[in-house]
């Protein structure tokens, strides 16, 4: 009963925003009986393909007094809980501890200027610089004086290819929404050129630097530019020196929708590519047009078949990478003069480890493979023949290659979940790589473990899992374990550091990553078996992970939190409501947890190659058997902290808001049920650093607590 305890001791705090949830008084009188923070169930019922379902706070997805109000009593319940755990301050000063190291990423090489971010440590965004062809070394863009709170931040940066003017986009408090702007590399003017309701895309520029090609949606029409739906996405240029009102429309598709544009530039200026996507389906369609004789756009690949990325042209020939019959990925030709099916040609072939990066880099193919999650580099010749591999640091991911068609070398990025972001130069002269960028932190890689291991589904598929914690920890079955995944839209978990992660650690848990289906670790297939109705396989492959860390002696049931964002918020709903024994505490953050309505606001129609919709006859009952939201039952639940942003656009926060409404008032445990609802931020993207220190430290003392543990008074 600590939880009650505590829980009438704060009661007082929020009795006064709550009464604004209760409309009657009945209600008024009901919500005495419970507890002021309980929101009321209302009477909605939908019929859907003859099935009657429940709706009780459909009310929650209004913007509306009393859904401000239930938030404004659930943010300080939260908070109050969260403060109140003894000594959570040693958790956040060590994080800050660890994450306090300056950062510096790869280079990229722009005319005569060379660019790079770089971050002192703690500073809430990092810094834009650029080094000059004689060494200096100045600030191209400081978005930290974008905003008081650093919660401004720089969504994507475009360079144009003489290296001096620089497109950027800014996000406010994490919204998806961007806003583009030009500046003068070496003076540092800022332009008056302002590119406004720009969303999923870059801006590209074209040969004679003096404009960008970009993808933009008419502004929302509906009043609430954070819910409201997004489609007919436009492929527009904009010449410099012109308002936005005048930008030339490159192309559109009114007849289609739901068709989103990303639009690029072929290295030598000879063509624009527009890639076309449809939702996230990993399928795309191409089409381009010549930029030398000003034709019209051609439509070279227009079956919804398979992934078409491409990676540059020798003049009419295109390269591209795809999965069409090669589920792993291989590279092909396509001569666009020639354009016929029987003419493409393979230039690599597919292998038995899935393709992740290719770029063209000294006129070679430099591959970026997976092998069993961790990273691999192979280098090919144009006609594909293989002339090396790259010989690594270790085991862990590769991030790039970055380089350029014209160059003889190239960078790449090495990490795992013990070893921070290291930058390699590749030369292909001496077909070595020489250490470019290593970073200096506070503590010793060399004394935490990170290894993989196998298990086995319920189905029986060998799943990788990747478990790190400090040298010396015993298999006794209690260490405190966060069970971290996430399972869709073909994207991998590999390996990726984090200087919380080192905190945990250093707490004595073991932070484990299993590599469910659902994502693409093993290719298209691995991405297939874990999506539409086939989602019950990542869920299953996440139990199957927990009874793996149980049965091994790692953990024990009352010592292993499950944690996931996103596409991982769903599957953490989808763990409270069909396994719920299996975790002390459960962690959804930003998730998709109405599976019935998440298509019906702002992008969530675009999910719907991955999850199926409520509106398909034949994929709803699906959706309803385990839609977290639809799903709860009066039970007792583990402890469960649900987490979303007041200015998350993608997945808006009235999922959270249901399905942590729906929870409390179905509990019939002591643990508790809390909301961490954050202000001006949105589902992740630009977050300040302290920010996320600051969510870390929440979630370690959330778990700690929830396991019964006393965090210590220093944290090493």
């Amino acid at each position: 009963m600590i939880f009650e305890s505590k829980m009438k001791k704060r009661h007082l705090l929020v009795a006064s925003l709550s009464l604004a949830l209760v409309g009657c008084q009945a209600a008024q009188q009901e919500a005495e009986v419970i507890s002021p923070l309980i929101a009321v169930a209302g009477d909605t019922v939908e019929t859907i393909h003859g099935v009657q379902v429940a709706d009780p706070y459909r009310y929650l997805e209004q913007e509306s007094e009393l859904t401000s109000s239930w938030v404004k009593a659930q943010q300080v319940e939260g908070k109050a809980y969260l403060a109140s755990i003894a000594n959570k301050q040693a958790v956040v000063d060590r994080i800050t501890e660890l994450w306090n190291y300056e950062k510096v990423s790869a280079p990229f090489e722009h005319g005569e200027n060379t660019f790079y971010y770089r971050n002192d440590g703690l500073q809430a965004q990092s810094v834009l610089f650029v080094k000059t062809k004689d060494g200096q070394e100045k600030v191209a863009l400081d978005p930290n004086g974008l905003s008081t709170d650093g919660t401004v931040a720089l969504s994507g940066v475009s360079v144009s290819g003489d290296g001096m003017t620089l497109a950027y986009g800014v996000s406010k408090s994490g919204s998806d929404w961007q806003q583009w702007q030009f500046v003068d590399v070496m003076t540092g003017k800022v332009l008056k050129d302002e590119l406004k309701w720009i969303k999923f895309s870059s801006a590209v520029w074209n040969k004679d630097n003096t404009g960008v090609y970009y993808s933009r949606y008419d502004a929302p029409q509906g009043g609430n530019a954070l819910a409201d739906v997004n489609f007919n996405q436009k492929v527009y240029f904009h010449q410099l020196g012109t308002e936005q009102v005048s930008d030339k429309l490159i192309y559109q598709r009114p007849q289609n929708k739901d068709w989103g544009f990303s639009a690029d530039v072929s290295e030598a200026g000879d063509y624009l590519l527009i890639s076309i996507s449809q939702g996230t389906d990993s399928r795309n369609r191409f089409f381009y047009q010549s930029l030398i004789d000003s034709s019209d756009v051609i439509e070279l690949i227009i079956d919804l078949e398979a992934e078409y990325s491409f990676l540059g042209n020798d003049k009419s020939v295109f390269y591209f990478k795809t999965d069409l019959n090669a589920p792993n990925g291989k590279v092909i030709a396509i001569d666009v003069n020639r354009p016929e099916k029987g003419n493409w040609r393979t230039i690599v072939a597919e292998s038995s480890d899935p393709i992740s990066d290719i770029a063209i880099i000294n006129d070679h193919l430099v591959v970026s493979y997976l092998h069993d999650v961790l990273g691999k580099l192979s280098i090919f010749s144009m006609n594909g023949e293989k002339r090396q591999d790259v010989t690594l640091p270790g085991k862990g991911k590769v991030a790039g290659p970055y380089g350029k068609r014209t160059k003889d070398y190239f960078y790449y990025v090495f990490n795992s979940y013990v070893q921070p972001k290291t930058t390699y130069k590749f030369d292909f002269k001496t077909g070595q790589s020489t250490l470019f960028v290593e970073p200096k932190v506070s503590f010793n890689p060399d004394d935490y473990i990170s290894e993989q291991v196998f298990y086995s589904s319920k189905d029986g598929t060998r799943v990788p899992m990747m478990l790190s914690y400090k040298k010396g920890l015993e298999k006794d079955g209690a260490n405190p374990t966060l069970l971290y995944a996430y399972g869709g839209f073909a994207i991998s978990l590999t390996p990726r550091f984090s200087p919380a992660n080192i905190a945990w650690m250093d707490m004595g848990g073991v932070y484990a990553v299993p590599n469910l289906r659902g994502g693409a670790e093993y290719g298209e297939t691995w991405h297939k078996a874990g999506m539409l109705d086939k989602k019950q396989n990542v869920f299953d492959d996440y139990y199957a992970a927990a009874e793996y860390l149980i049965d091994e002696n790692y953990t024990n049931k009352t010592k292993l939190g499950a944690y996931g964002r996103s596409n991982g918020g769903l599957l953490m709903g989808a763990t409270l409501t069909q396994r719920p024994e299996l975790f002390a505490a459960v962690l959804p953050a930003v998730g998709v947890l109405d599976m019935l309505r998440f298509q019906k606001f702002t992008i969530g129609w675009a999910w719907t190659s991955e999850y199926g919709s409520a509106d398909v006859a034949e994929q709803f009952p699906a959706l309803l058997a385990y839609s977290p939201y639809h799903n709860v039952s009066k039970r007792s639940y583990p402890a469960t902290m649900v987490m979303t942003a007041d200015h998350d656009d993608r997945v808006v926060p009235l999922h959270s808001f249901k399905f942590g409404a729906m929870m409390q008032a179905n509990q019939q445990g002591e643990a508790p049920i809390i909301m961490r609802i954050e202000s001006k931020a949105g589902h992740g993207a630009g977050k300040p650093t302290s920010m996320k220190i600051d969510e870390f430290a929440d979630i370690y003392s959330f778990l700690f607590e929830s396991f019964g543990l006393k965090i210590p008074a220093k944290v090493n």
